[in-house]
């Protein structure tokens, strides 16, 4: 690579020049001229004196918790569109790592992702969608990565305690399970498995895990710990020879793109294993450029994986569009392709797992920050970031004040690099709109012969990749169709005989599963359902509510309609709802409000004004019993709603005065089975 650059450089004698400072208004500044207005920094980059640490890639998160929800009801070419922006070389993100939830039941930020194992005797490698994504993965990048690990867990390995340690080797089986069913069912070969996010890690269950990994003959599987904090996972490592042998790497959250001297003593590879979790806008996007740069040269991080991958979820449920990119219209086919993708493209797309960082790395003299990556066969990448305080504030940890101002920087190729004549130019720059520019490659920066050094003119909010590598691409698609609101008249029969997913489209579950169901009791009308499949807690990441509920439709409904079938399956204490306006979802579901009709196995049914049940607006007897079928029709217009029982008014004006607005919702009024159809609603306005 670096003699064909040499023979170009030759041929090119009269052209050499130095690189762009950016914009296509900004004529590129002479070496000459750079060193008579400013003298700047000037930077080594040389591999003399060895290398740093082996660059392990850059990733994302699906999942924590189904992030991905929406993504898997696009229409094609739509989500074959998304994807490739997401996993395709050389095209957008190319993301070289994709970490997924291992799905507990449990909700995990912005809803639930089924296990394979609901319950002791049950394996299901097909529920959810993330074997899917990664097989989608897969298919565009066969060396990407892939990660696992779990948020919550099912509740039949608590045995009655909300905590997954009870049963050592159970939980590790649970997990080994996950691994082998991987392979078995999709041939995913999972690379790394985590222990429990952000929560207690036991040294034990590490142990006992590792071996049972190796008595599957899984060797190859690494271990990564403990997804939280450095501490007191570092600290424990170095305590217990056995813990550090077993440990693989030591992934961080949100380290603010620094570590502890307990993780480096330990010798042992340091993820910054979740990051990111920002507004996917231009602060976003600066947040990602600092912390990639940084977490190495501040915190020696070898890999940045961000969450979330795509912003595939109601945007009003926690941490809406904070995605690397944005995909949560599937009934419109919208989506955007986010300012955080062609940052990530600026290392992705010029780097390898594999690559190593060279020790010459650093911060610039007047704000902002230089790494530079090589293969060790020659090519060499080198990324520098100005991003301001303001246009880079990461929503944690707190960052404190810098300042960065405009500045000229040499950089000075020293080693094996001094003979690299030329370097392709590629350049972002974010935050006034009449000034911004996204992931544009610029004219070739080609040294003159005899000079190993070029200088940049830097300014803030910009991203600069000079590489000697000649493939990147802003890949592109047509326009994809315009935004659209969620159908205001929707309907549901769930009869799909072989489903490709096992959920139906566009219900978000926010505590429990409700999965397609086959009822061979009933061949008639009801033979295609949708299940709530959970009778357990499962043992909890977050906040669960002790009711299971699926939202659905657009946050901004007012005046609705909502009618379903609904069948209690548990006798005498069961019990089912219907809802509208509800308004709160993800980890703080427990305290939505809205309007739920509930009806319940005992012959009663009840108006609350909160999924709790606390708020009781109206309540009676009804001819109600488990095993039978019943039609539930809830209409919502102003500040009265109404409710009937198979096409008959059973409670009529009772006041609303709050929420306002909200998402449409079926659910049950504890951890049990029952079944739901033909779901249809019409909103108002």
């Amino acid at each position: 690579m670096a003699e064909s650059l040499l023979q170009a450089s030759r041929q090119r004698r009269a052209k050499a020049m130095t690189a762009a400072a950016g914009s296509a208004g900004r004529a590129a500044v002479s070496l000459l001229l750079c060193a008579l207005l400013a003298p700047g920094g000037a930077y080594v980059l040389d591999d003399s004196d060895g290398l740093g640490r082996e660059f392990d890639g850059i990733g994302a998160v699906s999942g924590g918790g189904a992030t991905s929800r929406l993504l898997v009801n696009y229409p094609e070419p739509y989500r074959s569109q998304i994807l490739d922006y997401l996993f395709k070389p050389n095209f957008g993100a190319s993301l070289h790592i994709l970490k997924v939830e291992i799905g507990g039941d449990g909700q995990t930020t912005d809803g639930t992702e089924p296990s394979h194992m609901h319950y002791a005797l049950d394996e299901n490698y097909f529920r959810g969608y993330e074997w899917w994504l990664m097989k989608e993965a897969k298919k565009r990048n066969p060396n990407i990565t892939l990660m696992g690990l779990p948020w919550s867990f099912p509740g039949w390995l608590g045995k009655g305690f909300n905590w997954p340690y009870v049963n050592l080797q159970l939980t590790a089986y649970y997990v080994v399970s996950w691994i082998v069913g991987a392979k078995y069912y999709h041939d995913l070969d999972i690379d790394y498995i985590g222990i429990w996010n952000e929560r207690t890690f036991d040294s034990d269950y590490i142990k006992v895990l590792r071996r049972m990994l190796n008595y599957q003959g899984l060797q190859q599987v690494k271990i990564i710990a403990s997804d939280n904090l450095w501490e007191p996972i570092a600290a424990s490592m170095l305590l217990d020879p056995e813990l550090l042998k077993v440990i693989d790497v030591i992934g961080a959250h949100y380290p603010g793109t620094h570590t502890v001297k307990d993780a480096r003593l330990t010798e042992k590879k340091l993820w910054s294993s979740e990051d990111f979790s920002t507004l996917n806008n231009d602060v976003g996007a600066g947040c990602w450029a600092r912390v990639l740069n940084q977490n190495y040269i501040n915190g020696y991080m070898t890999s940045t994986i961000a969450w979330n991958l795509v912003a595939s979820y109601y945007e009003q449920l926690p941490y809406g569009r904070c995605g690397l990119m944005t995909a949560q219209e599937p009934w419109s086919g919208h989506y955007v392709v986010e300012s955080p993708i062609w940052i990530s493209a600026h290392t992705t797309q010029f780097t390898q797992p594999g690559w190593y960082y060279l020790k010459t790395v650093g911060h610039l003299e007047k704000g902002g920050s230089y790494v530079a990556l090589t293969d060790g066969l020659g090519n060499l990448t080198i990324i520098i970031e100005t991003m301001s305080h303001k246009q880079s504030k990461c929503i944690r940890p707190f960052l404190p004040y810098f300042n960065v101002s405009r500045q000229y920087a040499t950089f000075i190729l020293k080693g094996s690099f001094s003979e690299i004549p030329g370097l392709q130019v590629w350049y972002t720059k974010l935050g006034k709109p009449s000034e911004r520019f996204l992931f544009k490659q610029l004219d070739s920066l080609w040294l003159p012969d005899g000079s190993d050094s070029f200088t940049l003119e830097l300014q803030a909010d910009e991203l600069f990749t000079l590489t000697t590598l000649t493939a990147g691409t802003k890949g592109s698609y047509p326009v994809p169709p315009r935004s659209q609101p969620f159908p205001r008249i929707y309907k549901d029969d769930f009869n799909v005989d072989y489903p490709f997913f096992t959920e139906a489209p566009n219900f978000a579950d926010q505590t429990g599963v409700f999965e397609y169901f086959t009822n061979m009791e009933d061949p008639g009308e009801h033979r295609f359902t949708l299940r709530q499949v959970l009778n357990q807690r499962p043992i909890t990441w977050a906040a669960d509510a002790y009711n299971t509920i699926s939202v659905i439709g657009d946050y901004k409904w007012s005046n609705v309609t909502i009618k379903c079938d609904v069948y209690i399956e548990t006798p005498q204490t069961g019990g089912v709802f219907i809802a509208g306006r509800v308004n709160k979802g993800g980890i703080l579901i427990r305290s939505a409000r809205g309007v739920f009709f509930w009806i319940f196995a005992n012959g009663t049914y009840r108006v609350t004004g909160d999924l709790a049940g606390w708020m009781i607006y109206a309540l009676g007897q009804a001819d109600i019993r488990a095993k039978k079928w019943y039609t539930l029709t809830l209409t919502i217009k102003g500040h009265f709603s109404s409710g009937m029982l198979n096409g008959k008014p059973l409670w009529t004006n009772v006041p609303v005065n709050f929420p306002k607005n909200g998402w449409a919702a079926i659910g049950t009024h504890f951890f049990e089975f029952a079944q739901f159809d033909n779901f249809y609603v019409e909103a108002m306005g």
